[in-house]
């Protein structure tokens, strides 16, 4: 046996079980080794049942006398009871609510480990454990297995399928009992695992699933005791190489080095329809400096809603046309794109620049226009969706790639676009501040700008919760600040689904709203199902302020900009992320005018009445990120595999956030300034071999 043997060779697993153990990604001996226990418990307090006191935790190996199942009858709680005795000769009672399931799983006779809190029952005038765990220690034991599961601290994983966790813990102790030590290949180099006191590979991964009998419980649920340390250090080091050594091949590729003459300086000023804030000098220059050079420009730009990154973008392109090059800027949303493409029309047409929209709802005929116009290179600013990501759009000299919203896009997606052009450079946007580790951890190989300003005479956006059923107030509030000379926005949530739902919600609440609320009001309706045209002219009609309200679903999440609208009234606001409800907030308090943002909720759990307390609380952009980031968990932050987010065995990007932070200086240290050029090789070689597979974001070679 070896670290690449298949677990259906491995004793007691065979093809069944491993097909179970697939659906986890677990497919050889190594696969199970890197599946780590998500818990642990000290079952080390063993006793006779006639030991047992009221109020310990214990464990008790003891025998089913007898079952049985007792229904209520006014509420089905069914509740399932069984005796136990051993050679004490004393009764303990287990019993488990809703444990139907269990008159097929436990029956007499059979032996068991039991672990629980024991309590005594007055009116039974008996020991018992109320939900005890426990695991059946009859049938296929091999001697000496029995003591993996009681006596010690045991590891508790996730099961699979009908394989339970005590199944994985033997399979586990049966691998580490007969693999050669020798095949532990500690690849982490020597000098780290000494300057860092981290164990070696193999005694780190057998302390992991059998802790020693000296562990200190706590840690080991905290994931900090040394052997867990080393094994999360582990996966952050080589995370952070593959990055480190991916960034460096980036800066090693020849781009195009942009000039920034005073015809450039003079363009952009002609252009700026305001004073740009310091942080958004700042930025610029960044961006400036990294055009110049002669390698693609690779940078992400995170700036909150409304700190005004589309003016930056405008400038970087304007730098690109004045070189003599194209620019693409794709955005995850028509409504977006079109957004978009308004303003880079607005602001740049005065310059004399040509710019193109091209999504997925134009006639083939009208698509066809506009690509001959990209391709003959007579567009200079192409903005689009997807569709610009299509194998027949081409340029004739793409030199700037703008993306927004990037986590909506996938890596390949990202790619796809770059290949559309000699390495051009890239600059990736967004409104979702994501925190420090996590941007540096799936972007590492862009560099970070941060707009950290609002634009002069923005006030900070009240947000208030209501309920459903106070409505009335929340429309008399509206009508208040229509008077006013303001407009308001009415958002209902797009339930997965379904966006006809939605559609339809917001259809009926639109009717609502112009025969019986606002009749004297012009409304607008916005949804996902109008074409582009139609969305245009619904947007356009609000921004001229021939509409007082726009109702709408989450289309209007990001990029409408209407510094007239005041208010903003999202209905079944307990449906939303934060993230989201952060950017819908973000589409008023554009203007001068104190901005209200009210949020309307009808059902609410605690996780919901969690996210509506952070935004009641809170204007802050990059807080709200971790609050969600800790609400949700990275993969459904992001959107895991469409980000390209690594899915790591045993780090958590949240948990471990310190540990990632000293992986990734020691990677950089060691990419930068090796100890030597074979430790180097070998460390490429490693990262290539092992972890190619399983993070395609880690390209090296």
């Amino acid at each position: 046996m070896d670290l690449a043997t298949p677990l259906t060779y491995i004793k007691g697993i065979g093809p069944a079980r491993a097909a179970m153990l697939q659906t986890k990604g677990l497919e050889t001996v190594e696969d199970l080794l890197g599946y780590v226990p998500f818990r642990y418990e000290d079952r080390s307090n063993v006793k006779t049942i006639g030991q047992l006191a009221p109020g310990e935790m214990a464990t008790v190996i003891a025998e089913v006398r007898a079952t049985k199942m007792s229904g209520f009858r006014r509420r089905n709680l069914g509740l399932f009871e069984a005796r136990f005795t051993d050679a004490s000769r004393a009764i303990l009672a287990g019993k488990w609510f809703h444990g139907q399931y269990l008159a097929n799983v436990l029956a007499e006779g059979m032996k068991l480990a039991l672990f629980g809190k024991v309590e005594f029952d007055s009116y039974a005038g008996e020991l018992t454990m109320l939900h005890p765990e426990f695991e059946i220690l009859s049938g296929d034991d091999e001697d000496g297995e029995a003591a993996l599961h009681v006596g010690r601290v045991v590891p508790i994983y996730e099961g699979t399928g009908k394989l339970t966790t005590r199944a994985i813990r033997t399979f586990t102790h049966r691998i580490l009992g007969a693999l050669d030590p020798a095949l532990f290949d500690d690849a982490l180099p020597r000098f780290l695992r000494d300057r860092l006191k981290l164990p070696d590979l193999r005694t780190a991964i057998r302390d992991v699933h059998f802790p020693p009998p000296d562990c200190d419980l706590r840690l080991l649920n905290a994931f900090r005791s040394p052997a867990q340390f080393r094994l999360i250090f582990e996966e952050f080091f080589w995370l952070e190489c593959g990055v480190a050594l991916k960034r460096g091949k980036a800066r090693m590729v020849p781009g195009i080095a942009f000039e920034l003459t005073d015809q450039v300086r003079e363009k952009i000023k002609a252009m700026l329809p305001f004073k740009p804030t310091g942080a958004q000098k700042r930025v610029l220059g960044e961006i400036a400096r990294d055009m110049a050079e002669p390698h693609p420009m690779n940078r992400l730009l995170q700036g909150d809603v409304g700190s005004g990154k589309t003016i930056v973008a405008a400038e970087a392109a304007v730098i690109a046309i004045e070189n003599g090059y194209q620019v693409a800027m794709l955005a995850p949303t028509e409504i977006l794109a079109a957004q978009h493409g308004i303003y880079f029309k607005q602001i740049l047409s005065k310059l004399g620049y040509v710019v193109v929209l091209l999504t997925g709802s134009f006639t083939a005929r009208e698509k066809a226009q506009l690509k001959k116009l990209a391709a003959e290179g007579l567009a200079h600013v192409v903005v689009g969706t997807h569709a610009l990501l299509e194998k027949d759009v081409e340029f004739k000299k793409l030199g700037l790639a703008i993306i927004d919203e990037q986590h909506r896009f996938g890596v390949l997606q990202r790619l796809g676009l770059l290949q559309k052009g000699v390495t051009p450079d890239v600059l990736v946007m967004t409104a979702t501040p994501i925190p420090r580790t996590l941007a540096m951890t799936l972007y590492g190989d862009l560099d970070v700008s941060v707009i950290d300003e609002l634009p002069p005479g923005r006030k900070p956006i009240v947000t208030r919760h209501t309920t459903s059923d106070r409505i009335e107030q929340v429309y008399s509030f509206v009508k208040k600040q229509i008077e006013e000379g303001r407009q308001a926005y009415v958002v209902y949530p797009v339930i997965e689904e379904s966006e006809t739902q939605a559609m339809k919600a917001a259809q009926q609440e639109y009717e609502h709203l112009s025969k019986e609320v606002f009749p004297d009001l012009a409304i607008g309706l916005m949804h996902g199902r109008l074409g582009a045209d139609e969305k245009e002219a619904v947007m356009q009609r609000f921004k001229e302020g021939r509409t007082s309200i726009l109702v709408s679903t989450t289309v209007i999440e990001v990029g409408v900009d209407v510094p007239n609208a005041s208010v903003m009234v999202v209905e079944q606001a307990e449906r939303f992320g934060l993230a989201q409800l952060h950017q819908l907030r973000g589409r008023v308090g554009r203007g001068a005018a104190q901005s209200f943002c009210i949020l309307v909720t009808e059902k609410v759990n605690e996780a919901a009445r969690e996210r509506i307390r952070t935004l009641v609380e809170s204007t802050d952009g990059f807080y709200i990120a971790e609050m969600d980031l800790k609400l949700r968990g990275p993969g459904e932050f992001f959107g895991t595999k469409q980000s390209g987010l690594p899915s790591l065995r045993m780090a958590n990007i949240l948990r471990d956030q310190e540990i990632l932070e000293i992986a990734r200086r020691e990677a950089v240290d060691f990419v930068e300034r090796p100890a030597s050029a074979e430790d180097l090789k070998r460390a490429v070689t490693y990262i290539r071999d092992h972890w190619q597979r399983r993070y395609g974001l880690v390209t090296v070679g």
